[in-house]
């Protein structure tokens, strides 16, 4: 049995998704949230086109919740 050291990564294992499809499937189910992945790789970008299929189910999108409160105080965007 494999474990993964990122509770993210343990998540979509479970769900038989990436990390990076469970993040945008659960970007994309929010109304307030543009999202805009960004990827030079075709392989990359029909992993990206397959998170708009997936459904979060209401358990899984209050675990993303717990493993990623929202902020307890506005602050500013990071710049990159």
């Amino acid at each position: 049995v494999q474990t993964c050291a990122l509770p993210i990564s343990a998540l979509a294992a479970r769900g038989g998704v990436t990390p990076a499809q469970l993040a945008l499937a659960w970007l994309l189910g929010n109304d307030d949230v543009i999202v805009i992945p960004k990827s030079g790789d075709a392989a990359r970008v029909r992993e990206n086109a397959a998170a708009r299929d997936i459904r979060l189910d209401s358990a899984q999108r209050a675990e993303i919740d717990r493993l990623f409160p929202p902020p307890a105080r506005a602050k500013p965007l990071e710049m990159l």
